[in-house]
Formats: structure tokens, sequence, C-alpha cells
């Protein structure tokens, strides 16, 4: 579980809940591609699946400042159809999300909180830096491991459906909520600077 967690916005941490069925991956990239696109400044990494002419699928984590495509996963060998996580390749998809949480990005996505950080290994701790840090962060859930990213983070945040419209309006909230408190705290500034400077003119 994460320290300080009544110090940290829930409005800020959302995670899409997913099935077996759905392409939560496929849903994280496009959001974020569109998102981008809009001028968000978009950080962190996505997984992006695939599959050669044998069947054999593979993982990519997509650094998402730079475009970066990071292979995270190690074939098992000729006969099997799956692959192991790629230490190495984890440890570059860390990089690129402590990159994105150094420069603020606007958005933090990590492709998703699933059996590996349940049990405290893949990007568990990357998660925990990323809340921490006041970035806003999406994620994806699998329904299994619901209850244990509700024990990592205390329940805090938002859970959404695996629904690019859904995710996209959880967005648009939050940044509206994000640019009225910036504009709310620059005033109370401008307020206090003129205060001070009427006091030392009288």
């Amino acid at each position: 579980m994460i320290a300080n967690i009544a110090e940290i916005d829930p409005n800020w941490v959302a995670a899409v809940l997913y099935r077996s069925q759905d392409d939560v991956d496929t849903l994280l990239v496009d959001v974020a591609d569109g998102l981008a696109r809009e001028g968000v400044r978009v950080g962190g990494v996505a997984q992006r699946n695939l599959r050669d002419a044998n069947g054999k699928t593979g993982m990519l984590a997509v650094d998402l400042m730079t475009g970066r495509e990071i292979s995270i996963c190690q074939p098992l060998g000729s006969g099997a159809m799956a692959c192991k996580l790629d230490a190495g390749g984890l440890a570059e998809a860390s990089v690129a999300v402590a990159r994105a949480i150094s420069a603020e990005v606007d958005l933090l996505v990590i492709n998703k909180f699933s059996k590996q950080e349940a049990s405290g290994k893949g990007l568990r701790a990357d998660f925990a830096e990323a809340i921490m840090a006041g970035v806003p962060l999406l994620t994806a859930v699998p329904e299994r491991c619901l209850a244990d990213w509700r024990a990592f983070t205390g329940d805090i945040g938002t859970t959404l459906l695996c629904e690019r419209q859904v995710v996209v309006e959880w967005w648009r909230d939050l940044s509206a909520r994000i640019t009225r408190a910036r504009a709310h705290d620059a005033a109370a500034a401008r307020g206090a600077s003129i205060s001070r400077s009427s006091r030392r003119t009288t």
C-alpha cells in the first residue's frame, strides 16, 4: 500500500477495468495518440501486441514521449506460443516512466497493473512513484486484479469502463478541473502580490 494516501487527489488516478476479451492495449494507445495530437503532453508506456505468421505472440512497450518501441518479452522456445517478460525490457520501460514523471507531463500512462505488479514485480514501484508524484495517471487493471489494485492504492481513484469515449471524458473532466485550480491559484498569488505592494507603499 502507498503511504500518505490522504494527500493524493483521487481524481488524478484512473484505471480502465477490463476482461480477457477486451483489447485494452489498443484502447490506451489510441487514447494516448489522440490526446497527443490535440497538444496534450502524454508520457509513460503503452503496450502493443504482436503476432507472427506462426501465431506466436510478442509484446512491445511504446515510450509515449519518443515513440520508441521496447521489447518486453522473451520467446520461450520453438514450440511455445507465448513469451515471458524480459527484465531488461521492463527496466527500459521503467526509465521511460521515470523520464515522463521528471518532465511533468500532463498525463502519464502505464499500460497495466496486472499479476506481475500484484505480486510485487513488474512496474509496481513505478506506479507508486507516479501516484506519489501527483501526476495524472491512467492505467488498466484486469478484473481479477481489481482487489490487488485497490489494496495497493488504498482504494483511491476511479475505475473506468473499457470504452474509448469513457476514458476521454474522464481526461476532459480532469483537465478542466486542473485548469480551474491553476487559474484560482494564479489569481490568489496575484492578489497576495498586490496586497504586499500596497502595504509597502503606505
